[in-house]
Order: C-alpha cells, then sequence, then structure tokens
C-alpha cells in the first residue's frame, strides 16, 4: 500500500555551475571577490541570483520539497564550523570515498555557538521559492568526527559541544518557519561503535526542534546494521542512501518503519540515469513493510558535489517521475 504522502524531494545540495555562460557566474564572481574586483555585498547578490535559480530548477525538474541548494557553502563541514567560537579551519581533507574535499576543523578551545548560521539563508530561500523549502545541517556528530581535536579534548565532549550548536541551529530554523530540517550524519555508518555518543547527541539536537520535523539522513554507507537501532532515535524522519547497501531492502521487510521514511534509491554520484520501472518494482517490495505517513523518494545524497548541473536536472526529472507512477498505482 502507498503511504498517505509520497513526496519527491531534494536531498540536500545542488550544482551552482553549469555548462552555459550564464551558469558560469557563480565561479566568476568568486574570482572576481577574490580580487578584490566586486564587494562581498555584490558577491551576496550573485549567490542570491544563483540560490534562487537552482530553486526554481528543482522545481521544474518536478520536486515537492527543495533546498536551497547549499549554493553558499564551500563544503559541508566548514560551513557550518567555520562560524563556531573555538574551531579554526585548516587545509583539505576528502570527504569520505568521494572526489570532494572539505576544509577540515581545528578544534583549539571550547565549541560555542555565536549568531545564526544558516537563518538568513533559509529565510531568502523560504521567500523565493514556490515550494516548501527544507534546510540541510550537517549533524554533530560528523563535524566532530571530521575534526582535528588538536587539544585532546575527546571525542564525547567535542560531539555534545557541537550538539548544543546545532540544537541552537535547530531552534533557529524551526522560529523561522521551517516545517523539516534535515540532520546529515554520513560518519556514523563508519564507526558503529560511536552509536551511544551519537544518539545521545541526537537527542539534544531534538530536543530544540519543537513542532518541526527532524529528519536523520545517512549516506555512503551501509545502514543495514545500524537500522534497528536508529528507528529507536527520536527523529521523525529516516533517510537511507540505498546503493551502499544490497541488504537494506530486506532489512527494511523484516523491520518495517514506523517513522517517515527517505528512500535514497536513485544514486546522487553516478550520471547513469535508473528506469523508473526498476525502481517502481523495488519500492513494491519494500512499501507494504512501512507504517508511516510520509515516504519521501530523494538522490542518494546531495548533487552539488559530485554531478554536472545537467545530470542533476535528469536525476530530480527521474525522481519526480517515479512518484508521479507511484500514486497512479493507488
Amino acid at each position: 500500500m502507498i503511504p498517505m504522502e509520497f513526496i519527491a524531494a531534494s536531498s540536500g545540495s545542488y550544482p551552482r555551475i553549469g555548462d552555459s555562460i550564464e551558469q558560469q557566474r557563480h565561479r566568476q564572481a568568486y574570482a572576481q571577490l577574490e580580487r578584490g574586483d566586486i564587494t562581498a555585498k555584490e558577491f551576496e547578490q550573485v549567490q542570491d541570483d544563483v540560490t534562487r535559480e537552482v530553486i526554481e530548477e528543482q522545481i521544474r525538474a518536478g520536486l515537492d520539497l527543495v533546498t536551497d541548494g547549499q549554493v553558499r557553502w564551500y563544503d559541508p563541514i566548514s560551513h557550518l564550523a567555520s562560524a563556531v567560537k573555538g574551531c579554526k579551519i585548516n587545509g583539505l581533507l576528502r570527504f569520505f570515498d568521494t572526489n570532494f574535499y572539505f576544509r577540515q576543523p581545528v578544534i583549539e578551545g571550547r565549541l560555542a555557538w555565536q549568531r545564526p548560521i544558516l537563518k538568513k539563508e533559509f529565510t531568502f530561500a523560504k521567500e523565493v521559492s514556490k515550494k516548501p523549502v527544507k534546510p540541510v545541517l550537517t549533524g554533530p556528530y560528523t563535524l566532530a568526527k571530521l575534526s582535528i581535536d588538536r587539544k585532546r579534548i575527546g571525542l564525547q565532549k567535542i560531539v555534545m559541544d557541537f550538539a548544543e550548536i546545532i540544537a541552537q541551529e535547530v531552534r533557529e530554523l524551526a522560529g523561522a518557519g521551517a516545517e523539516i530540517i534535515q540532520l546529515d550524519e554520513p560518519a556514523i555508518l563508519k564507526h558503529p561503535d560511536d552509536f551511544r555518543i551519537f544518539s545521545k547527541a541526537v537527542e539534544t539536537v531534538s530536543a530544540e526542534k519543537g513542532n518541526t520535523r527532524l529528519a536523520l539522513y545517512t549516506y555512503f554507507g551501509d545502514a543495514a546494521p545500524l537500522y534497528e537501532k536508529m528507528l529507536e532515535l527520536p527523529v521523525d524522519v529516516i533517510g537511507l542512501d540505498f546503493t551502499y547497501s544490497a541488504k537494506l531492502p530486506q532489512v527494511l521487510e523484516r523491520l518495517g518503519c514506523d517513522k517517515d521514511i527517505g528512500l535514497g534509491l536513485i544514486d546522487g554520484r553516478n550520471t547513469k540515469l535508473e528506469k523508473p520501472d526498476e525502481v517502481l518494482q523495488k519500492l513494491q517490495h519494500i512499501l507494504p513493510a512501512l507504517d508511516c505517513k510520509r515516504t519521501y523518494l530523494n538522490t542518494s545524497c546531495g548533487l552539488g558535489d559530485y554531478l554536472p548541473r545537467e545530470s542533476a536536472f535528469k536525476k530530480l526529472q527521474v525522481v519526480a517521475a517515479i512518484v508521479k507512477k507511484a500514486k497512479e498505482m493507488v
């Protein structure tokens, strides 16, 4: 049986650079900013324009739930960590097993939230979008695990400090009108022995969500071994990357799911386009096990750092086409 709502959704970033001259303006403006040819305010206007453009592109592809494309983010780690007191940004490090690099944070003292980081970005996106916008936050465990503990503070302390900071961000975004907030925690899949610390951090973040729905998304690893534990977490949605786990559909069939779920059945790192009918066959096996109000179909991860813009758009069109066909099955 198809759940009450079936939603075509973005799972995070979207390419800000494309092949056309017009789609190159973010890169050109950044170079101009570095040379001092334009002001920070002028560069922000370019980022506003590109954000508006990628939101419109997601809607044109057929999505029901979009993001701001993370146009203003250098990477998923330093965009947040650079605004945190007690944290300095260091050199580049590979982001999991991808060809993308992030600027690694160095923890130099007690971490503390200073000011809203994403509220302004979300508010702008919400105002210019015709569809609901989902803000995305990198989770405290992933931020901590990918940081350098220069002062030997200890992982648990750093995780919980980041948890307090991300909890404050969730509070700010909820107050700004976010109906759903996505928390990205890919690192826990690589370090399952840290689940107790991870769980405590998620509880801290969740405590500030109010009536906003909190979605926990994992990717770049096999979620099957941790899936049962994830069901116990105080989140409203669990998002799963099916491209790393051949056994995940069977685990869902066996254990079910009483939370809303994000199904990352479309590969966000491969330009090859999935055939909707083949994905629908997988859905037909999974959906009877779900006891939830909403099912989100999305790519396995954000697209901005892994696919050309044209391919990203086509991937989202596939997502929307599958959702349309799934609704017709009811």
